[in-house]
């Protein structure tokens, strides 16, 4: 691989001084090729072993990230706008997405993964000697070219993936770094392969200055979750398993450290994976794993939908294929997983994307052949992962980008995220056990809120055993603060809007969903001045391109004192929906909270079981699986200033309150009220 790999160093080399591409294409193979010499010249400074100054990191880290920072995007190859411009309509966007395919080289060259550059290389040269033997060369040879690229590593890439989420032998270079760097250095933070704008150093930096026991608040809190939600959703102590996945932000490195010692208390090893760099592998929004600075929010929406340069049936197959391959080999592996521990962030500016006519779209049957792809992954990953027995936890910190109180803001969240679960314990069951006497709630917005929806309920047959909505206490999802169940589909009808909400780092403003019968119809929002483009925004990145969705979760959040919080320093529009779904009542378009894991007998702390986790939809996982899950779950909340009530309509038509004009109004939840008093 090596003599592969340096034989393509040579023959880019020649591209930078060769003529025999025509212009206006020469000047993009320079380009790219100037871009794969920086990475060949970063491989022979970390086989050198020299101790590198921290400015000479960084310069090498401003090199390869210059082009598609916000300030030179416009001129930057990896735009397809300015791809199409100057390279043209036909070839300009293919082009754009393939130097994006090997921008990934920036990540896979820390990690000394020599056979993803030598096989980019390769891709690149090829396409490269298409332009030197026609001056243009027809669009379908150069989307096949990259293809057979993808169809033929797939089983490279695609297996990778597989195997770093569930053998911690597998590839444990991010491992290896939190552990054995020295974190009072952070140049480590330039070598883990990630940019590394302000909020990853200031975290690093803020982090480094806090004492060692709320260090271990913090961890402990997080990997608290997923022993206690193992048990909680399994029955089983997490004994049974050996191995987690941690997922974060570079920057949360001292903490990373002390919660991996946690879990091997526990008897877990982790497993660290980099969030995908390759079309063959990466999600069409936001990204899973380890990450660093989001470098241009722009930059990754438009490249979102590159994948439709080589997604057909064959590609579909012949990934299902690699994924049950692999997860066949490694089948013992994969029953040790106990689930993911996922640290979030949040405080970054809310992003609204201009859509781009010159990116690569799909078309609708790419768009159907994704789902069903998607939906078998999933389908695969229960076969050998099943949902009822593994678990989950979560949890999310602020970055310095939220504003000058940053470090007074995280003293706030270390404490919302440990607040007394006993006493939101006791709270929320006095709203269950009014909930639990309804056949359906009737949600309202007030003011700009146009929310009017009705919510029917499950039909209890022993209210004495059984209960309709779930007692969240903060197990797996931290903070604590809300109640959830999974709606009755037909009879839950209206309309669910918000005036302004941040969902998947995306920003929307009135968002507008209509139900019938549980599921979406009308759909829409004002980001953009064409409601057409409004509804496909919405379509796109909520309905994860369905024509429709069920509304698979109702929830009512109590969790006043975050709510207070994010008034108090004005932050509620950069809070993630994990802390804002506890802010206010929230509904999720897509799958149930109970997805792959119905089966599984769950109880409240009163003893009652949860009965409401299936709908009209989900139950056709019995007879089959691919009508019954869409592998998406996005949740939509309204904020208590946009809430004029939340009421339970009982079946002889009776009415109780829960909430009414942004308080809480049932006897016994006064306690929620008084964060809003103090504020």
């Amino acid at each position: 691989m090596m003599e592969r790999y340096e034989l393509t160093v040579e023959r880019i080399r020649r591209i930078l001084t060769e003529e025999t591409a025509a212009e206006p294409y020469r000047r993009y193979f320079r380009s790219v090729a100037s871009f794969l010499l920086k990475i060949e010249e970063r491989r022979q400074k970390l086989e050198g072993r020299k101790e590198e100054s921290l400015e000479e990191l960084k310069a090498d880290m401003e090199a390869l990230y210059q082009d598609i920072l916000p300030e030179n995007y416009e001129t930057s190859y990896a735009n397809p706008a300015y791809a199409v411009k100057t390279l043209g309509a036909e070839k300009g966007a293919f082009l754009s997405a393939l130097y994006t395919e090997l921008r990934g080289d920036a990540a896979y060259v820390w990690e000394g993964r020599f056979s993803y550059l030598t096989v980019g290389n390769e891709l690149f040269i090829e396409i490269y000697n298409q332009f030197e033997e026609q001056q243009e060369p027809p669009l379908e040879s150069l989307k096949e070219i990259f293809y057979w690229y993808a169809s033929d590593y797939c089983d490279v890439f695609a297996a990778d993936r597989i195997q770093e989420q569930i053998a911690p032998d597998c590839h444990d270079f991010l491992v290896k770094m939190v552990m054995e760097s020295d974190l009072e250095d952070l140049r480590y933070l330039y070598r883990m392969g990630e940019y590394v704008g302000e909020n990853e150093w200031k975290t690093a930096q803020y982090l480094n200055s806090l004492p060692q026991e709320t260090i271990d608040k913090m961890a402990d809190t997080y990997t608290e979750g997923i022993r206690v939600g193992f048990l909680q959703n399994t029955g089983k102590e997490i004994s049974t398993k050996s191995v987690v996945n941690i997922r974060y932000v570079l920057g949360f490195e001292r903490v990373v450290k002390k919660s991996i010692q946690n879990f091997a208390a526990m008897g877990l090893r982790p497993v660290i994976f980099r969030a995908a760099q390759s079309v063959i592998t990466r999600p069409r929004l936001g990204k899973n794993g380890f990450y660093g600075a989001v470098v241009n929010k722009q930059y990754d929406y438009d490249h979102k939908d590159d994948i439709g340069l080589i997604l057909d049936r064959q590609f579909v197959e012949r990934k299902l294929e690699v994924t049950r391959t692999v997860l066949e080999q490694n089948k013992e592996q994969a029953r040790q997983f106990a689930g993911p521990a996922v640290m979030d962030v949040f405080g970054e500016k809310p992003f609204s994307p201009a859509p781009k006519e010159e990116a690569v779209k799909l078309s609708e049957k790419q768009e159907e052949l994704l789902r069903s792809l998607n939906s078998r992954a999933g389908q695969l990953t229960n076969e050998y992962m099943p949902g009822d027995e593994r678990s989950f936890t979560i949890i999310a910190w602020p970055v310095p980008e939220i504003g000058e109180n940053y470090e007074e803001i995280f003293g706030e969240v270390i404490r919302i995220n440990t607040l007394d679960a006993e006493l939101y314990k006791q709270v929320q069951q006095t709203i269950i056990d009014a909930l639990n006497q309804g056949t359906h709630v009737h949600i309202r917005g007030t003011g700009g809120n146009r929310t009017d929806l009705t919510v029917q309920l499950y039909h209890l047959a022993d209210p004495e055993k059984e209960t309709i909505f779930e007692n969240c206490v903060a197990d797996v999802n931290i903070p604590v603060g809300e109640v959830f169940t999974s709606p009755v589909l037909e009879g839950t009808n209206g309309v669910l809007h918000v005036t302004s909400v941040y969902l998947k780092e995306l920003l929307y403003e009135n968002l507008e969903i209509h139900f019938q019968d549980g599921m979406t119809t009308e759909c829409g929002c004002t980001n953009f001045a064409d409601e057409e483009e409004c509804r496909k925004y919405v379509r796109d990145n909520i309905l994860s391109n369905h024509a429709s969705l069920p509304l698979g979760e109702f929830a009512i959040g109590t969790n006043t004192t975050a709510y207070a919080a994010a008034q108090k320093y004005q932050i509620a529009d950069k809070l993630p929906i994990l802390i804002a779904e506890k802010m206010g009542p929230h509904f999720a378009v897509g799958d149930t909270c109970y997805s792959w894991a119905e089966e599984n007998k769950v109880y409240n702390p009163d003893g009652k079981e949860i009965v409401a986790k299936d709908n009209s939809v989900s139950i056709l996982r019995k007879e089959d699986p691919g009508k019954a899950y869409f592998q998406c779950h996005t949740d939509i909340t309204i904020p208590y200033e946009e809430l004029g009530s939340i009421t339970v309509i009982r079946e002889d038509g009776t009415e109780v309150d829960i909430i009414r004009n942004g308080r809480f109004v049932l006897p016994g939840t006064e306690i929620l009220n008084e964060p809003l008093d103090i504020l």
